[in-house]
Order: structure tokens, then C-alpha cells, then sequence
């Protein structure tokens, strides 16, 4: 089915999903909105979408149906509700969910929505409000190859990267690890902070070289260019590489230690990351965590 021949649907109107939508005008088959709130959907039928009074009529008007809402429960009801998608969708018909949900929740769906003859798809996505309304979200795309091979160009309207990152509940599953770093990153920013803080340091200034630098080194990121997790042998290409990083990275956390039990500081995180820092890069503990081990 060519582009131009299929309506997109989008249900949801909230901080992510009013951004999405918006870029999604641009589509060439067109656009249905559908939100909780009537006049939530005005701005995009003043721009020649069209709205949608219930998640059943979004379903009945479009071959592909981004639902951006707020939590599984919600979900479910869209989807397979009294006036939900399913009620309506025909078959061939993609929905895909942007919402972060449980991968089991994903899973369950996507086998309900298989007895209609309907593609399910977890998609959930990362970049924030400020990546929506730039159009540079990324998206990662649980289901099979046909609704990704669907979806692929319209979600392209409101991102810059969309990964396959398997089957069902793939999807989310690639969001929680991503997201497991994203807020055990935030609880390792607060430790820094609470050191620079004791140290008589300005921690906004702090800040401000963590934003800037991290811009530059692309952050944890920057080291995510692996495609296993296993151990690295002396032999291979990144085994010097990660050796160099865990040595840099052990030293400096060892000065961050011994600076914060001068200044009486606990620093879990950063103890608890000198002796997992080499074995998780895949190259084993260093001179600086042996020294640490009881």
C-alpha cells in the first residue's frame, strides 16, 4: 500500500503526543485525531485533519493508529475497550502503542489483537517533549516485519531514529533498559552533586561542565558500540580500548572515594562502580578495584 493511500490515526493529545500528531499533519494519506478532550483535537483539524469522537471511529478512518496515552490501564481501554480500536479496526490494520507499558501488557495485546486479523506494535519512545516537537524521537519498534515494514515512514514525521528492536514486547523491553540508565545516571548526578556540594564547589557550575562535556563525549552512550556483552579477549579489537577506559575510569573513581571520605560523604554509587567498572565492560577488575576488595 503506497503512502498516500492510508490515513494515519493518533489518539492521544497530551505533552508527547500533541508534538507527534502536529508533524504528522504533514502526511500524505492524511490524519485522524482522537483525544479525551474535544477540543484538544481543534488546532489539528483547523491544519485538514480530521477528528475522531471514539478510538473505535479513529480505527474505522485509519490503516495505522498511533495511541500515545498514559499507562496500561488506559491502553487496554483504547484498545480493546467497548468503543476501543478493535471494535472497529479492519484487518491488516496496525496500532501502535507509544505509551511505556509492560512488555507483558504488549505481549497479551498483541495476541488478542492477532485474532482480529490487526497488527500490534510496541513503540515506545525516548528523546522527551523537547525531541518530539523537533521531529528527533526514537522509536523503538516491537512487532513483526511487515508492521514495521507499515510504520516505519509515518513514524519518520515525529522521529529521527527508528529501530526494529524485535518482536512484541521487544520494543519496551529496549525502552526500560534504556530508561534504567537514564535514572540510575540521575541518582549518580545527585552523588556528584552531594560531593561537589561538601567540597564547597557551586554545583550549578557543575552542572553546566556535565552538559557540556557529555555534548561533546556523547555520555554512557559512548561506550554502547559493542554487540555482545561478553568477555573481551585480549586479542580483540576493544580489549586495549576498554582497558584504557576501566584504567582512566578506576583511577578517577578512586580519587572521588578517597575525597569523600575526607570530606565524610557516602558514595555508594561511585563504590559499587569502582569494583563493577571493568567486569561490566567486559575486561575484568583493574589495579584500583583489586586494591578496594577485602
Amino acid at each position: 500500500m503506497a503512502t498516500e493511500d492510508f490515513r494515519v490515526g493518533f489518539i492521544g493529545l497530551g505533552n508527547m503526543g500533541a508534538p507527534m500528531a502536529e508533524r504528522l499533519l504533514t502526511w500524505p494519506g492524511g490524519l485522524v485525531v482522537c483525544d479525551a478532550r474535544p477540543e484538544a483535537t481543534e488546532k489539528y483539524t483547523a491544519e485538514g485533519a480530521e477528528a475522531a469522537p471514539s478510538a473505535a471511529e479513529t480505527a474505522a478512518r485509519a490503516a495505522v493508529i498511533s495511541v500515545a496515552v498514559v499507562n496500561d490501564e488506559q491502553v487496554r481501554s483504547v484498545v480493546t475497550g467497548p468503543d476501543g480500536i478493535l471494535q472497529a479496526a479492519k484487518p491488516g490494520t496496525v496500532i501502535a502503542v507509544h505509551s511505556t507499558i509492560s512488555d507483558r501488557t504488549a505481549e497479551e495485546l498483541g495476541t488478542e489483537c492477532s485474532g482480529h486479523g490487526v497488527e500490534f506494535v510496541d513503540a515506545p519512545i525516548t528523546g522527551g517533549a523537547a525531541g518530539a516537537q523537533q521531529g528527533r524521537l526514537a522509536v523503538m519498534v516491537g512487532g513483526s516485519d511487515e508492521a514495521f515494514a507499515r510504520v516505519r515512514e509515518p513514524f519518520g514525521c515525529f522521529s529521527d531514529l527508528v529501530v526494529h528492536a524485535g518482536p512484541v514486547g521487544a520494543g519496551t523491553r529496549m525502552k526500560l533498559a534504556r530508561n534504567l540508565l537514564h535514572f540510575v545516571s540521575f541518582t549518580a548526578a545527585s552523588e556528584a552533586q552531594r560531593l561537589a556540594e561538601t567540597a564547597g564547589l557551586d554545583v550549578k557550575a557543575l552542572g553546566k561542565v556535565v552538559r557540556h562535556s557529555d555534548a561533546v563525549t556523547g555520555g554512557a552512550g559512548s561506550i554502547m558500540l559493542r554487540d555482545t556483552t561478553a568477555p573481551v579477549a585480549p586479542d580483540d579489537f576493544w580489549y586495549s580500548i576498554l582497558t584504557h577506559v576501566r584504567d582512566l575510569g578506576e583511577k578517577d573513581l578512586s580519587l572521588a572515594l578517597a575525597l569523600g571520605e575526607r570530606l565524610g560523604v557516602e558514595l555508594p554509587l561511585a563504590r559499587r562502580a569502582l569494583g563493577d567498572f571493568g567486569p561490566g565492560l567486559g575486561i575484568g577488575p583493574g589495579e584500583n578495584a583489586k586494591k578496594e576488595q577485602p
